[in-house]
């Protein structure tokens, strides 16, 4: 089916893609306190709270633990409920259907990360809480691919003196160090949750430090001028070294008694810790997306023809 203003760019696709990246990232932050806080059964029951419809519930009983656990599932609701409006508005403005699909795909996972959320509390099993860890980051990495695809940018593509002449080294860095990200976004999920596997997650935190180094060499070699490369591959790095002193902190003050903190402020350490590991997978998605944007004459004759396809009348 063509889109209905074929010859137009909405904007609208993008701003809400925008707004669900930003809605997505707190909500992974909330996610994380409630864990950090051990709050994530201090309501009993779902999708009730304490029997009463989850948006009806008092506030002047959101106190303690309550708090962070009922308003993250407000927020959640907020965000799925964003998802649903951003994937009705790309299927009423987008031609391309293979982001068509996508956006139904993330909304589908928003319902699915909600009902692990809820399956959390109602089972009390473990395993699902790792599992809803790993399936927010997912959708947060695929809400960072939206808001690509939506982009006037992307629509914009370059000619052939942009493409890279080491594109497919690139390309194939770049999805490995993402690759790489995530997994080790799980295994600290794993660490949060169970204590166990820290071996692994420092094994996997040496090879993310050494892919994203050698990123941010290939592309100052390679490609200095470009700077819808190399402002992201920077970032990158900026969030790793913060990162590797969150972690290190995060270590000392939870398992030894070198760093002693208040039980706040080691919260808002391995909270942040999180959040910034989210900000890592986010800023490698995206480089990854532009090297594979930027990377082929194949990639930009296919661009070509959406492009042909979503502006012809």
């Amino acid at each position: 089916m063509a889109s209905p203003y074929p010859s137009l760019f909405s904007v609208w696709p993008h701003r809400l893609a925008l707004l669900l990246v930003c809605a997505t990232f707190p909500l992974l932050f909330i996610g994380g306190l409630v864990t950090s806080k051990g709050a994530g059964l201090a309501v009993p029951d779902w999708p009730t709270t304490f029997g009463h419809n989850m948006f009806l519930y008092p506030w002047s009983k959101m106190v303690g633990n309550i708090f962070y656990e009922h308003s993250h599932r407000l927020v959640a609701s907020f965000v799925g409920l964003l998802t649903i409006v951003l994937t009705v508005t790309i299927w009423l403005c987008e031609s391309r259907m293979w982001l068509r699909w996508l956006a139904l795909g993330a909304l589908g996972l928003v319902i699915v990360q909600g009902v692990l959320g809820g399956l959390r509390v109602v089972l009390l099993e473990q395993t699902l809480a790792i599992v809803h860890a790993a399936t927010g980051q997912a959708f947060f990495a695929l809400t960072v691919c939206l808001a690509a695809f939506t982009s006037k940018e992307w629509l914009d593509w370059p000619d052939g003196t942009r493409s890279l002449n080491d594109g497919g080294r690139l390309r194939r860095l770049c999805l490995a160090t993402t690759a790489l990200i995530y997994i080790q976004v799980i295994l600290g999920a794993v660490v949060r949750h169970t204590g166990e596997r820290l071996d692994a997650h420092l094994v996997f935190a040496a090879l993310v430090a050494l892919h994203t180094m050698l990123i941010l060499i290939r592309v100052s070699r390679n490609h200095a001028s470009a700077s819808d490369l190399h402002r992201p591959a920077s970032a990158l790095l900026a969030l790793l070294l913060v990162q590797l002193v969150l972690g290190t902190l995060s270590y000392l003050a939870k398992f030894t008694t070198v760093l002693r903190l208040p039980i706040d402020a080691t919260v808002i350490l391995t909270t942040t810790h999180l959040a910034c590991g989210a900000l890592m997978l986010g800023t490698a998605v995206t480089l990854t997306l532009r090297c594979y944007r930027l990377s082929t004459p194949r990639t930009q004759s296919a661009a070509r023809e959406i492009l042909t396809e979503r502006f012809s009348t």
